[in-house]
């Protein structure tokens, strides 16, 4: 990890210009997508061999319903134990979180229901490229099944022997996924987007990944929805006087697992903390090959409120607040995609089995934007009528109106109600 010290006068844009800047791939990842919507099956076996070094023939592309079965029948027990609480634990949050239908009344009669209605198909993208990701596949699957969609399709780069990761394909089968397909990167996100003789269109494309599946997200926003910015990963780390040097070295370390353009960072008013910080970091993480070499901001702040307000600045996808002068903050975050409490909450946690999902906001989103749910699945939509009497009484408000506005038609409408 490469280690940045940082001193109280440090931004929000120090820290994110740590990191490589997410759109310079713009251009890369708009030649992609244009090729696939233009070339559809072809572009995805041409890039699949370019990106991948794997050659498909068209056909090959779906994963077959043999392939996943073999694949859940060889996982490890212990394995598909912690997809099941992961998935019950998920489960268990989304459906807390469904909201019942509304039926308002309004003052002249009319009548407004609002009902959320599931999406028909959603797209998960599962990042298999450094690691394989089963967790990601539970925080997308979830809570899709739970807001009510008819299918969910998977996006899943294919490893150098042409197959998806076994793990990614039982987490499929665990979580009723209904087509899986050998695609992964930029091309994937756009298979999705916009169909190809095999893969079928959706309607919401969601999932992690890196800053090329990220940009082609954006790219294709309109056509069909998404969930937000998802990746690269984020950390930060507000700590208190009291709180334990090494156990925060070792979170900051898995997040940096993810890769080299995580973002990573720790800010405290306490020296001696960071000093440790550093120190753990500087022996274990040679040891770890796991650990790649993303940017560490070690960030000393005048005192916890500091750091508090630096780390909303940033508004990362991860927050933890760490000591009991950090964590009486809590109440009054607002910026953080999910928040951490306290030296037994770390953020790992969260990634797997908390219950929480770990598909979150990036790139400072999180000052508008919510982790992954079943709302990222449904959309609202009124229904109107106007029983009785209630048309003419709202026609004589509304009509002056829409002639004010130079629509005259639109008063004729509501007064050929009344």
């Amino acid at each position: 990890m490469k280690i940045h010290e940082l001193g109280p006068d440090a931004t929000a844009a120090d820290v994110r210009a740590l990191t490589p800047d997410p759109r310079d791939v713009e251009d890369d990842v708009r030649a992609i997508v244009d090729e696939v919507r233009r070339d559809g099956d072809a572009a995805l076996v041409r890039l699949t061999e370019r990106f991948d070094g794997v050659t498909l023939a068209p056909e090959d592309l779906r994963v077959s319903t043999e392939e996943l079965k073999a694949a859940a029948e060889t996982t490890d027990p212990d394995v598909l134990d912690g997809l099941r609480t992961a998935i019950a634990n998920v489960r268990a949050v989304a459906e807390a979180q469904l909201r019942e239908e509304l039926s308002i009344d309004l003052p002249d009669g009319q009548q407004v229901e609002i009902a959320e209605l599931p999406v028909r198909r959603v797209g998960a993208y599962v990042p298999a490229g450094q690691a394989a990701y089963p967790s990601s596949l539970v925080m997308i699957a979830v809570p899709a099944r739970v807001a009510g969609v008819d299918r969910v399709a998977v996006c899943a780069g294919p490893g150098p022997d042409g197959r998806v990761n076994p793990l990614i394909l039982a987490a499929c089968v665990l979580c009723e996924v209904d087509e899986v397909y050998r695609v992964g990167g930029a091309q994937a996100v756009a298979a999705l987007a916009y169909g190809t003789e095999s893969v079928g269109a959706v309607d919401v494309v969601a999932g992690p990944g890196s800053r090329w599946v990220q940009e082609a997200k954006r790219q294709v926003v309109g056509t069909v929805g998404i969930e937000g910015v998802a990746g690269p990963s984020e950390l930060v780390i507000v700590a208190g006087e009291t709180a334990d040097a090494e156990p925060l070295a070792l979170d900051l370390m898995a997040q940096a697992e993810h890769g080299e353009d995580s973002l990573v960072a720790i800010a405290s008013p306490n020296p001696s903390l960071l000093d440790g910080v550093r120190t753990a970091v500087e022996q274990w993480a040679p040891e770890r090959s796991s650990v790649k070499d993303a940017p560490l901001a070690l960030i000393r702040t005048g005192s916890v409120g500091e750091a508090v307000t630096l780390a909303e600045d940033i508004a990362p996808e991860h927050l933890q607040l760490v000591g009991e002068e950090a964590e009486r903050w809590a109440p009054s975050v607002r910026s953080a995609g999910c928040l951490f409490l306290g030296s037994a909450a770390g953020t790992a946690f969260g990634d797997y089995v908390a219950g929480s999902n770990h598909v979150l906001p990036t790139g400072g989103a999180a000052r508008f934007q919510s982790a992954v749910s079943p709302a990222t699945f449904r959309r609202r939509m009124a229904r109107v009528s106007f029983p009785g009497e209630s048309a003419a009484r709202l026609a004589a408000k509304g009509a002056p109106l829409a002639r004010a506005e130079g629509f005259p038609v639109h008063a004729e409408s509501m007064e050929r109600r009344a």
